[in-house]
């Protein structure tokens, strides 16, 4: 078991919130290398975090968690007895991402989305990929996010998915892996503007002289994508933020990026089709809405389209995009290519339709449709993690190794019923981070999520929100099943200009006035 210490560190006496004593336990540490010795990026805050006087780390993490309440950065629990809203929880200590390995990142993520961008436009098109065979037939038939009534949609300049959070995580080999894409209405990036925020009052000069990419711009990017979307002859789009209402689990996300971008928040029921076109319902009458980004299922989005019972949406809303008079993002249909057995094909679509290979890879996978998958899954379901293939947010889960025999013998019986729902993955030994508990560090598993937005160009959100396995030695790092997040730090070239005014403002929970 290794010490760890800062740089320049020799006290041998273990003080409150120092890293002495900090142990790895055989894990891919975020901040620290295998003989214990800071990472580069992450030597100059391990040595001021040690320099502080014995309880002031615990001082500023309590002041955060006071910050956070008092903007009511929260998410809602579907279910949940204990109340509707809950904080989410937030840690200190970030994850440091050196420049050189988040250029590979970066162009990964950036490979990835052109094929799926391409994949979803062939779908709903041709099927090249499916009639030559490079993804089988009957995987995309009995897919449950497939969307027929998106046969034939033309998206502005073919983009269908112009917000993606993908999910990264680092294995025991120090190897970077995609472990899926969220591309319907991916959430998450308001925490991360909000912990940068935070973070940079706790920890001023540090964050100053670790040379910290930015990414307070991201709603302005975000709404300068959108507006990109706009039909051709509308010079000045109106752009609105359409949520289902405030007990969505991220209602809080949709009035904050409505209200940084300057745009309104908007329900279905604030939205009418007359004319051919969509209008907003204002106190002076009614004004044109040209670019909508729907945070609203596609089951819901329009009840004369999909779901006939929904009372989300807006009757009409999908054959006004379809003639191309308002634009929406993300496009419906997207989520065909969230399936999880789909992402399994992700590497041979980047082959297919982009003649390259992968830079990031996939984690291994076995698609339980296939008879030989099915039989080494059901043979090894105490080494693997089963997912079911729609599920979201560690729903719909086995972990293998952690769960008992009644539960993988259930688990084994719904593969067999409906193997075309499930894969499986081998356990991974996530990375971690230090992580505050109590009045010491410890490590705790995390992911990565960064955020791409699509339009004319690529652009991708320098780091992400890197959620946190806060209960010891658990590898799920959702929300709703008692994760949190930790500020992500991508540090610039020493000849890079890096820094990032505070253009955020800090918001209460609700739609902006």
């Amino acid at each position: 078991m290794s010490l760890l210490r800062g740089v320049g560190e020799t006290c041998t006496m273990a003080q409150p919130h120092t890293f002495e004593g900090y142990s790895s336990d055989g894990f891919f540490d975020e901040l620290f290398d295998d003989s214990g010795e800071a990472r580069p990026g992450a030597r100059l805050l391990i040595e001021k975090i040690n320099e502080l006087p014995p309880g002031e780390l615990k001082q500023r993490q309590q002041a955060i968690e006071r910050a956070l309440l008092r903007m009511g950065i929260t998410f809602a629990v579907y279910g949940d007895q204990e109340g509707t809203e809950k904080i989410f929880p937030f840690d200190i200590i970030p994850r440091i991402v050196e420049a050189d390995e988040w250029d590979s990142i970066e162009r990964g993520l950036k490979q990835r989305i052109r094929a799926l961008n391409l994949f979803i436009d062939d779908v709903y098109h041709d099927q090249e990929i499916v009639n030559e065979g490079v993804v089988p037939r009957e995987l995309l038939a009995k897919a449950k996010s497939y969307r027929e009534q998106c046969r034939g949609l033309n998206p502005p300049r073919g983009v269908w998915c112009h917000v993606t959070g993908t999910d990264l995580v680092r294995n025991s080999d120090g190897k970077i892996y995609v472990l899926e894409d969220n591309l319907r209405c991916p959430s998450g990036v308001s925490y991360v503007l909000q912990n940068r925020l935070v973070m940079k009052r706790s920890f001023p000069q540090v964050f100053a002289a670790s040379r910290v990419r930015p990414v307070v711009d991201y709603p302005s990017r975000l709404y300068e994508m959108l507006r990109e979307l706009a039909p051709e002859n509308v010079s000045d789009p109106t752009v609105v933020v359409l949520t289902p209402g405030i007990y969505n689990s991220a209602y809080y996300e949709h009035s904050f990026l409505a209200q940084q971008m300057g745009v309104e928040l908007v329900e279905g029921r604030d939205l009418v089709v007359k004319d051919g076109f969509v209008w907003m319902r204002n106190t002076d009458g009614f004004q044109r809405v040209d670019v909508i980004y729907r945070r609203i299922d596609d089951d819901f989005l329009d009840p004369k389209t999909f779901r006939p019972d929904s009372m989300l949406g807006v009757p009409g809303l999908v054959d006004v995009y379809r003639h191309g008079r308002v634009a929406l993002a993300n496009a419906p249909g997207t989520g065909v290519a969230d399936d999880k057995v789909i992402y399994a094909f992700v590497p041979d679509m980047i082959r297919y339709y982009l003649n390259e290979e992968p830079i990031l890879p996939n984690v291994p996978t076995y698609v339980c449709e296939r008879q030989e998958d099915r039989d080494y899954v059901l043979a090894h379901l105490h080494e693997l993690v089963v997912k079911a293939a729609n599920e979201a947010g560690g729903y719909g889960m086995l972990i293998g190794p952690h769960a008992t025999d009644e539960q993988r013998r259930e688990f084994a019986e719904k593969i067999i019923e409906n193997p075309r729902n499930y894969i499986a993955q081998p356990t991974l030994s996530l990375s971690r981070v230090p992580t505050m508990v109590d009045d010491r560090f410890e490590g705790r598993h995390v992911d990565l999520r960064p955020y791409i937005l699509y339009g004319r160009d690529i652009w991708v959100l320098p780091g992400g929100l890197t959620r946190v396995a806060l209960r010891k030695g658990s590898l799920v790092v959702n929300s709703s099943q008692g994760g949190g997040s930790k500020d992500t730090w991508v540090v610039a070239r020493p000849n890079e200009a890096a820094g990032e005014p505070s253009r955020m403002v800090e918001q209460r929970q609700g739609p902006p006035s």
